[in-house]
């Protein structure tokens, strides 16, 4: 497995906070969303509205709290490809301690044939140089 070669600087939003005075754990997942989207732009060069990509799984793992004034990232890697999916993996980190971890399988779709279709090659080989894994 590759060491996470990406990573995403959050924005914590005043509205994330809940009354416990901590990040509310529903918005972690948005978190990932935020690191996925500038990933497959960067990575893959197209925007993801434009991919066909939608998410099939998505799973989270709470280790700790993320507070007021802490400083939040995503780092992001990629697990083995599928025909048509893309896992990622994720740890979000505040102040450079993991805060969380989470996993989402991404699935290249034809919303035409409202089925999945192939992952491009391009993108295979921009996602496989980017971890190094070509």
């Amino acid at each position: 497995m590759s060491e996470f070669n990406y990573e995403k600087e959050i924005d914590v939003r005043f509205r994330d906070y809940d009354m416990m005075g901590h990040v509310n754990n529903a918005v972690y997942a948005t978190y990932l969303e935020q690191a996925r989207v500038e990933f497959i732009e960067d990575v893959v060069g197209e925007e993801l509205m434009d991919t066909g990509a939608v998410v099939a799984d998505l799973h989270l793992d709470f280790e700790q709290p993320i507070s007021w004034s802490d400083d939040v990232t995503v780092a992001v890697r990629v697990g083995e490809l599928g025909t048509s999916s893309i896992p990622l993996e994720y740890e979000i980190r505040a102040d450079g301690e993991v805060a969380a971890t989470g996993e989402t399988l991404m699935v290249t779709f034809d919303p035409a044939a409202g089925e999945p279709r192939p992952m491009p090659d391009e993108w295979r080989e921009k996602i496989q140089a980017h971890e190094d894994r070509a």
